[in-house]
């Protein structure tokens, strides 16, 4: 419901009337109004300097040119997941004061409003509005309040809106001031991937921003933090700064850290710079068979492709050769394990990869949970493998209705998946090799949806990788997400990105090394990876996939996240020399494109 309040004071014209009938002795004079002394509060209302004094949810927020209502520029706000774009300043007011908001805006379920006030919260807002359109709304102040937040907003699953001229008239409070510079900042325990840090509070101060280097990493409101995502055995510099509604302190003085030697969940073993590819070891497809033998020595790490299950909720997992009907060269299986075992002697990692598109695998059970780490181990162990390649597609992992923390996962199957390769882990130690080969659908799209989301309604299967890859972040060795048979996905410039090209593979993976709020919300974000976790999932070939990249914007994306260029119109939020590879799908299409894919992986890296 929309509400107009009182004017906050006469327009000239009036006053020189009124001022003419008071000296005529036709109009009673009237006490002084604190109206006389109203302005407008609002720092920053009409976005001429950026998004300066406002703060938006998920980094919705920008400033654009066109539209604007007035002058040069105009907030751009776009919802994501269950974000709704919420933008909003902190003001100083006075208490037991009567203050008119408006703002102009433009879009469908566009909101305006004031928390804070001491009384009653307000807002209004408009349905839908093709044109500028000014919203308006009043409150009075409380007793003891001094500040209340003013802001705009949108609504779930709705395109972005647009806010300008945003006013906020009545009398003017305490000018607030910038905190004190926080002392005492000191690192506690470090990892191979993590430092603690911790400082003394500032007077004044409602938060902390950390910088890693110069660059922001976290924001905080208490005293201490856990920065996440490094490297391991690399000296790090970090400042923290204190703020509150009227901007940011000078940063503290530095304190360095070094993180210990190995990561968690590497495996060991690995060249710093690894090739990682699938091998058709149970089926045929026009790509040919080939024998393990056969496989060239690029290929760092052998995916043999596919185990699968008896039933879609059985847990029970087989392997097999690829039959000699469907397969002619097809080896035997002590030719096969032979083969394995050189590659191995040279070298090289061989896993199980479990799933695929037609190895649905659901662990709704305890009991599916057990089978699936028996029938696991005794593949590992017949074969000699190094580990396990986590391949779930299609409606193997989806998330229950409420199940909306990735962080505390309570949805069955993704619980039982976790706890089975944290046995598995357990069982065959550090050197135990840990892959996953997810697609976007199932981890990036996760920063607009989760799940079914809060009011239910969303594709369950969105961002259900998450939990998992976050349960098992320290013992993941390599996360290969497929960056292809996808379709476009935003990324963290919110824009959306499509397959094909550099540009795709960069956004994902920043996404990877940068981290990102889940469906937006800035309470659960998801951290990190470590460079070293990481690699880009591509088809081998276009008869591999859809969305091939040629390997000149391979190289291009490449440059961009080990060296920061060529990256176009994207920029990242770091430079990641250790980012340890390429995956493809796979040995076998790469052989029948006479090897187009590792031979550039092999020239860039000089292998």
């Amino acid at each position: 419901m929309e509400r107009t309040g009182p004017p906050a004071r006469l327009t000239g014209a009036v006053a020189a009337v009124a001022a003419a009938l008071l000296a005529a002795g036709g109009l009673t004079a009237l006490a002084p109004s604190a109206a006389a002394a109203d302005a407008d509060q609002a720092r920053n209302g009409g976005f001429e300097s950026g998004l300066d004094g406002w703060s938006c949810t998920g980094g919705s927020g920008a400033t654009v040119g066109t539209p604007a209502h007035s002058g040069t520029s105009a907030l751009k706000a776009t919802p994501a997941g269950s974000d709704n774009a919420k933008c909003s300043q902190k003001v100083p007011v006075q208490p037991a004061s009567t203050y008119t908001l408006s703002a102009w805006v433009q879009g469908s379920y566009v909101y305006l409003g004031a928390e804070g006030t001491g009384t009653t919260d307000v807002s209004t807002w408009t349905q839908s509005s093709t044109d500028w359109k000014q919203l308006t709304t009043t409150f009075k102040t409380g007793p003891s309040t001094t500040s209340v937040s003013v802001y705009t907003h949108g609504w779930f699953g709705t395109p972005a809106y647009y806010a300008d001229d945003l006013t906020l008239i009545g009398p003017g409070g305490a000018p607030a001031e910038l905190p004190a510079t926080p002392t005492g900042l000191r690192a506690g325990t470090a990892t191979s991937s993590s430092v603690d840090l911790s400082w003394t509070g500032s007077a004044g101060a409602t938060g902390y921003n950390v910088y890693r280097g110069g660059t922001k990493v976290a924001s905080v409101t208490g005293t201490s933090t856990t920065v996440t995502g490094l490297a391991a055995s690399t000296a790090y510099s970090f400042q923290v700064a204190a703020t509150n509604a009227a901007g940011e302190s000078a940063k503290s003085a530095a304190v360095t850290a070094t993180t210990t030697a190995g990561g968690g969940g590497t495996g060991g073993g690995l060249p710093t710079h690894a090739l990682v590819g699938y091998l058709h070891s149970s089926f045929a497809n026009g790509s040919g068979y080939t024998r393990m033998a056969d496989v060239p020595d690029s290929w760092d790490v052998i995916d043999l492709a596919f185990g699968e299950p008896t039933s879609v909720t059985s847990g029970d997992i087989r392997f097999s050769l690829c039959p000699v009907a469907e397969c002619p060269n097809v080896e035997s299986v002590a030719e096969f394990k032979a083969a394995i075992k050189a590659k191995q002697a040279a070298g090289k990692k061989v896993l199980i990869s479990i799933g695929g598109q037609n190895g649905q695998v659901q662990l709704t059970t305890t009991a599916a949970r057990d089978t699936f780490v028996s029938s696991v181990s005794k593949i590992i162990d017949e074969y000699g493998l190094d580990g396990l390649d986590i391949d779930f597609e299609g409606h193997s992992l989806s998330l229950n209705t409420g199940d909306t923390d990735f962080r505390n996962p309570t949805t069955p199957v993704v619980v039982n998946l976790i706890s089975a390769v944290k046995t598995l882990k357990a069982k065959y130690g550090q050197k135990f090799v840990l892959t996953m080969a997810p697609e976007t659908f199932f981890v990036q799209l996760g920063y607009q949806y989760y799940g079914s989301g809060p009011w239910g309604g969303q594709d369950p299967r969105a961002g259900a990788y998450l939990p998992v890859i976050h349960a098992l972040r320290d013992d993941l060795t390599l996360l290969h997400v497929q960056d292809y048979n996808s379709g476009s996905i935003m990324g963290l410039d919110n824009q959306y990105h499509s397959m094909g090209g550099a540009d795709f593979h960069i956004a994902m993976t920043d996404m990877l090394l940068t981290g990102f709020p889940v469906a937006g919300d800035q309470t659960k974000v998801f951290p990190p990876l470590r460079p070293d976790q990481v690699a880009i999932g591509l088809p081998a070939s276009t008869q591999a996939g859809n969305g091939h990249t040629s390997p000149a914007e391979v190289t291009k994306a490449l440059n961009c996240l080990t060296k920061r260029t060529d990256c176009g119109s994207y920029a990242t939020h770091g430079t990641w020399p250790a980012l340890r590879g390429l995956m493809t799908w796979s040995i076998n299409w790469d052989r029948f494109n006479n090897g187009e894919f590792s031979k550039n992986f092999d020239a860039y890296f000089g292998s």
